[in-house]
């Protein structure tokens, strides 16, 4: 052992290389576990990634204005329309 060179020195290029291959080890894993299988897709197989959609479309819902709202209203627009 080198004399001029601290024992953390003489350790950092050990933890360096212990580190990576721990990280290596971990990738290889996540990937094995997330490999695709050779199957084609079917129009019934859902995307994992995405979101469960819905089959129906939700109700609509209506207010009925009174005239003076109405009148708000179309002054609003009309104000909105003006400006351009």
């Amino acid at each position: 052992m080198p004399e001029h060179v601290s024992i953390l020195q003489l350790l950092g290029p050990v933890v360096l290389a212990l580190a990576a291959v721990l990280w290596v080890m971990g990738l290889v894993r996540l990937l094995r576990r997330y490999r695709p299988v050779n199957r084609p897709w079917g129009p019934d197989q859902a995307l994992s990634g995405l979101p469960q959609q819905r089959q129906t479309a939700p109700e609509r819902e209506a207010v009925e204005l009174t005239p003076a709202e109405r009148d708000a209203f179309a002054g609003l627009v009309h104000r909105l329309n003006s400006g351009r």
